[in-house]
C-alpha cells in the first residue's frame, strides 16, 4: 500500500501548497493600492485552485481504485478461503475499505505536513529572492485541512469502488488463484459497456455542439464542457473496451520473438489489468497535452482573428501562463505515474507462479526481464498515443468553443475555425517523459521477476 500512500500524499500537498500559493497571491493583492480588492482576480484565482485540486483528486482516485482493483484480484483465493469458512463478502469488502481509509487517513496527514512545510518555504524565498514585503500572510491555516480531508474522503470511496469484485468472489475459487478478468467475462458486462458507450457518444455530441455553439458566444465553452467531463468519463468507464485494440497495434510494432509476443499477448490475455495500468498514464499524458494545445490554439484563432498580427505581449503571456499551468497539471502526471509503477510491480508479485513456470520451461532470467519491460514499454506507448490523441482533441475543442466568436483587432474577423494547434517541443517532453516513466516503471518489476525461483513459484 506504500505506492497509495504516497499517491494520496502527493494529492493533499498539491492542494495545500496551491491553497497557500493562491492565498499569498490574494494577500498580494490585497496591499495592492491599484487591484486592491479585485473581486475578480480573486474569484480567477478560487476557481482555478479548485479546478486543479480536482483534477489532482481525481486522478488520485482513479489511480486508488485501479490499485485496489488489482490487489482484490490477487487476493481472491485469501478471499475465498475466508468465504469458505463462513465471511460474509460485505465483511471482506469493509476490510478492503477500512485499509482504503487508513492509507487514506495517513497519505494526507503526510501530505498536509508536506505542503505546509513547502509552501511556508516558498513563501519566505519569494519575499526574499522578489523583495516583497510581508503582507501579514499566516501559511497554517485551518482552509489547509480541506483538501487533505478531501484526499482521505476520496481514498476511502476509491478504495470501496476498486473492491467491488470482492462480491463476486466465491468459495470455489480458493481452489485457484490470482483471478483477471478474460476477454470473454469483459464481453458479459453487456450494461458497463452499454453504459460507457452512451456517455462516450453523448459527451461526443456536446463536445461538437459546443464548438458549433462557441462560433456565436464564447459560452459554447460551457457546452464544451460537460461534453468533454461525459466523453472521458465515458472512456474511463470503457477502458477495457478501448485499450485493447491500441494495446493489439501497439504489439505489432515489438516484432515476431518469443519474448516479443509473450510481453504483447500478457497485456492483451487480461485486459481488465492492461487497462486499469494504462488508464491512469492516459489521463496524466491527456491533460498536459490539453492544456498545451488549448493554448497553442487560442493564439492560432486569435491570430486568424486579428488577420495575422498579433500584440507581441500577448503572445508572451500565453506562454508564461501555459508554462504555469503545464508545471501544476504535471502533478497529475507524476501521480499517473506512481500508480503504472505500483499496478507493474503489484502485477509481476501476483504472477509468480506464471513467471516461475516460464523459468522451468527454460526461459532465462534475461529473457523474463526483457519481457517485463517490453510489458511496460507496450502498455505506455499505448496510453502516451491515445493520451495525444484526446489530449489534443479536449484542448482543441476548448479554445475553438471559447474563442470562435470573439473578434480581434486590426480586422476583427469573427467567426473564426481554425485547425488544431500542435506544440511539438511539449509534445517531444511528453514522449521522451513517457520513455523515461517506461524505464523507471520497470526497475523494480524486473527485479522481482528476476528474483522468482522456478521450485519455489511452482509450489504456491
Amino acid at each position: 500500500m506504500g505506492a497509495s500512500v504516497l499517491v494520496a500524499a502527493i494529492s493533499s500537498a498539491f492542494g495545500a501548497v496551491l491553497l497557500s500559493a493562491t492565498g499569498y497571491i490574494a494577500a498580494i493583492m490585497r496591499a495592492n493600492p491599484y487591484i486592491g480588492e479585485s473581486e475578480v482576480l480573486a474569484a480567477v484565482l478560487a476557481i482555478m485552485t479548485v479546478i486543479l485540486v480536482g483534477v489532482a483528486v481525481y486522478v488520485a482516485a482513479i489511480v486508488t481504485a485501479n490499485t485496489f482493483s488489482t490487489v482484490v484480484a490477487g487476493r481472491t483465493r485469501r478471499i475465498a478461503l475466508m468465504r469458505l469458512i463462513g465471511a460474509s463478502a460485505r465483511s471482506r469488502r469493509d476490510e478492503v475499505a477500512r485499509q482504503g481509509l487508513v492509507v487514506g487517513v495517513i497519505g494526507a496527514v503526510v501530505g498536509l505536513v508536506a505542503g505546509t512545510i513547502v509552501a511556508a518555504g516558498g513563501i519566505a524565498l519569494a519575499e526574499e529572492v522578489l523583495g516583497i514585503d510581508d503582507v501579514g500572510y499566516q501559511v497554517v491555516q485551518a482552509v489547509l485541512l480541506v483538501p487533505a480531508v478531501i484526499v482521505a474522503v476520496t481514498t476511502w470511496a476509491a478504495a470501496w469502488a476498486g473492491s467491488r469484485r470482492v462480491l463476486t468472489v466465491t468459495p470455489l475459487q480458493a481452489l485457484g488463484g490470482s483471478v483477471e478478468a478474460s476477454h470473454e467475462s469483459l464481453a458479459q458486462r453487456k450494461g458497463r459497456n452499454a453504459s460507457a458507450i452512451a456517455l462516450f457518444v453523448s459527451g461526443g455530441t456536446l463536445l461538437a455542439a459546443g464548438i458549433v455553439v462557441g462560433l456565436v458566444t464564447p459560452l459554447g465553452v460551457i457546452v464544451a464542457f460537460f461534453g468533454g467531463i461525459l466523453s472521458f468519463t465515458g472512456l474511463v468507464v470503457g477502458a477495457n473496451l478501448v485499450m485493447p485494440p491500441v494495446l493489439r497495434l501497439v504489439g505489432r510494432a515489438f516484432g515476431h520473438s518469443a519474448t516479443a509476443r509473450l510481453a504483447a499477448e500478457n497485456a492483451l490475455r487480461y485486459p481488465e489489468r492492461s487497462s486499469r495500468m494504462a488508464i491512469g498514464v492516459v489521463i496524466g499524458v491527456t491533460l498536459v497535452t490539453m492544456f498545451a494545445v488549448a493554448l497553442e490554439t487560442v493564439k492560432s484563432v486569435v491570430t486568424a482573428s486579428a488577420g495575422g498580427e498579433v500584440d507581441s505581449e500577448f503572445i508572451t503571456v500565453i506562454d508564461t501562463f501555459a508554462g504555469i499551468m503545464m508545471g501544476l497539471v504535471a502533478v497529475s502526471a507524476v501521480i499517473a505515474g506512481v500508480g503504472l509503477v505500483n499496478l507493474l510491480t503489484l502485477g509481476v508479485v501476483q504472477r509468480r507462479r506464471e513467471l516461475g513456470l516460464l523459468r522451468a520451461l527454460g526461459v532465462s532470467s534475461a529473457q523474463v526481464r526483457r519481457m517485463v519491460l517490453l510489458e511496460a514499454a507496450h502498455i505506455t506507448i499505448a496510453a502516451v498515443a491515445t493520451g495525444l490523441v484526446l489530449g489534443t482533441a479536449y484542448g482543441w475543442a476548448g479554445a475553438q468553443s471559447l474563442l470562435g466568436s470573439v473578434a480581434v483587432p486590426p480586422l476583427w474577423l469573427s467567426p473564426t475555425l481554425v485547425a488544431p494547434a500542435v506544440p511539438w517541443i511539449p509534445v517531444a517532453i511528453i514522449v521522451v517523459a513517457t520513455a523515461a516513466l517506461t524505464l523507471v516503471a520497470a526497475v523494480v518489476p524486473t527485479r522481482l521477476a528476476t528474483r522468482i525461483a522456478p521450485v519455489e513459484a511452482l509450489s504456491e
